[in-house]
């Protein structure tokens, strides 16, 4: 875009302040890559191109292989990991309670099930929406956003469970961090 945006969402960096920019990023570890996107001019290319001359590439992390989530908080699961609990009360087939709350469109009571769940110890929420007499997609989808609300709630990953494809994709459609 032609530079970096300003405090205003302004582009106003000239090519040299770009490339600057650019080699101080790369030149601390920062950047995997340097390119160019719309608005950049051959002059910014250029100009970016020089700078990243004799720059070391950047040093590959090592990634440990550990599972890991994201609500708006990191989980990962870890050999040492000692218990992880699955909030499942948000799960239509396995919560009569929770069942009937959705089935009577009292979603925001539902999500009071979420809540307790987190506050009991749940590091991960179960939802299912697989029921006969639901739009399975539509519950998933006001469900999950509702969620999303709630700060506390929205803090741990939640696991979209559903035997049909267009209830996973309408529960991840919704969800950070896929």
């Amino acid at each position: 875009n032609a530079g970096l945006p300003n405090e205003m969402g302004e582009y106003d960096l000239s090519p040299a302040d770009m490339a600057a920019k650019i080699r101080d990023f790369a030149s601390n570890g920062w950047l995997n890559i340097a390119g160019a996107c719309c608005g950049s001019t051959p002059e910014y290319i250029k100009a970016i191109s020089q700078a990243m001359e004799g720059v070391k590439p950047h040093d590959r992390s090592v990634v440990e292989p550990y599972t890991r989530l994201s609500g708006m908080q990191a989980l990962t699961i870890r050999p040492e990991s000692n218990f992880i609990m699955i909030g499942e009360r948000t799960n239509v087939t396995g919560s009569k309670r929770f069942a009937n709350l959705i089935r009577s469109g009292k979603f925001e009571e539902a999500v009071e099930v979420a809540r307790q769940q987190v506050v009991g110890g749940a590091s991960v929420i179960d939802i299912n929406m697989d029921d006969a007499l639901l739009e399975g997609e539509q519950a998933m989808t006001h469900y999950i956003r509702l969620l999303a609300a709630e700060t506390d709630i929205a803090s741990v990953p939640v696991m979209v469970d559903s035997s049909k494809w267009t209830v996973l994709e309408a529960g991840l459609k919704c969800l950070q961090g896929k």
